[in-house]
């Protein structure tokens, strides 16, 4: 157990001393320390390469004070194992060189042993442990079936999911079978972080809320279970936050695809999502990630709201409601860590240590 395991009691819906507090992409460009290192070297090759990954992971807990180290890495490394050619362009954003577009190319892809297809990932995790040296805890991560399939099938990033729709509506068959690919895939791929050393896991789907609610209970939610199920069944210890982007519509489904713990997004009050997940689920966010840009005061009382509004319920972990944005001031993030801790220590009873 880690020396600061604050994190982890949280997830387990155990009473904690304060709150602990940890940012989605906190591991990146809003760093000046990060973009040193991304000047030397391209996006893949820091993702590749365990000592890069090490040191740009390590870099917000040394400078910024976040409760948990997040492995750095891209929910879409598991790609070129599976048969996806994977690129990041400047400007772009990830490229899939043959995206998939029919059965035939759902048929082709192939479900990798993680080991073998991102071992440096294992390998990061690995020394990463040694790193940390029990400070806090580490979390690795991987990205949910949809989200997974809708940069296979649009090649990249988007805003309509036009193509990935169409594919889930006309080709049923054909979406199953990527769908369960994807499944096995991740499900795989987070028990071997778990072996290299993962003390929490999260599951990314970044895009599902551009899914319609009996969508996401037909064509979604059966895959995301799947994946969820057989991680908690490969080792129950390991907590597995369940972070679904913009689907505050839906946490009845969402919850039904499981986790312990519900990630948020900012577009549901703190109070309300209280009344919308059952107790046995700890709680993850959910601050507008634009706060940051605020003054030291408004951060303090958008902070204040949300703290509130949990009170001493056990089972809160506090986070952005989506990634850091690469302009954020990187004092207003250490400002923010450092007032979640203050507050959360003065209503539960702790120190802000």
């Amino acid at each position: 157990m880690a020396q600061n395991d604050l994190l982890i009691r949280a997830a387990r819906c155990e009473a904690t001393e304060r709150t602990p507090v940890w940012m989605m992409r906190q591991a990146g460009r809003f760093l000046p320390e990060y973009r040193a290192v991304r000047e030397k070297h391209s996006f893949l090759e820091m993702c590749y390469t365990p000592e890069l990954a090490v040191e740009v992971t390590l870099q917000p807990v040394d400078l910024i004070g976040v409760d948990a180290a997040i492995i750095f890495s891209d929910i879409l490394v598991v790609f070129p194992g599976m048969g996806l050619d994977l690129d990041f362009q400047s400007g772009k954003g990830p490229v899939i060189g043959n995206p998939v577009k029919s059965a035939a190319d759902v048929e082709k892809l192939g479900i990798p042993d993680p080991v073998e297809s991102m071992g440096y990932v294992m390998e990061s995790h690995r020394l990463l442990r040694r790193e940390l040296e029990g400070r806090v805890p580490l979390i690795g991560f991987a990205g949910a079936p949809f989200t997974l399939a809708s940069y296979a099938i649009e090649g990249g990033s988007t805003r309509e999911f036009s193509r990935c729709k169409a594919f889930m509506w006309n080709e049923p068959k054909a979406w199953d079978a990527l769908m369960t690919k994807f499944a096995k895939t991740v499900a795989a791929y987070l028990c071997a972080q778990i072996d290299a050393g993962a003390q929490v896991l999260q599951l990314f789907d970044s895009w599902v809320g551009s899914v319609a609610p009996r969508d996401y209970a037909t064509s979604v939610l059966p895959y995301t279970k799947r994946v969820l199920d057989e991680v908690k069944a490969y080792n129950a210890d390991v907590p597995l936050i369940h972070f679904a982007n913009g689907a505050t519509s839906m946490l009845d489904l969402v919850q039904r695809a499981g986790g312990d713990v519900i990630g948020l997004d900012w577009r549901l009050d703190m109070a309300r999502a209280l009344e919308a997940i059952a107790p046995e689920f700890a709680l993850q966010g959910n601050i507008d990630p634009m706060v940051l840009f605020a003054s030291e005061e408004v951060i303090d009382a958008k902070v204040a709201d949300i703290l509130a509004a949990v009170g001493t319920r056990p089972g809160h972990i506090f986070n952005l409601g989506h990634g850091i944005n690469k302009e954020t001031d990187p004092a207003r993030a250490k400002h923010f860590i450092a007032s979640v801790k203050e507050q959360s220590a003065a209503i539960r009873g702790g120190t802000a240590q």
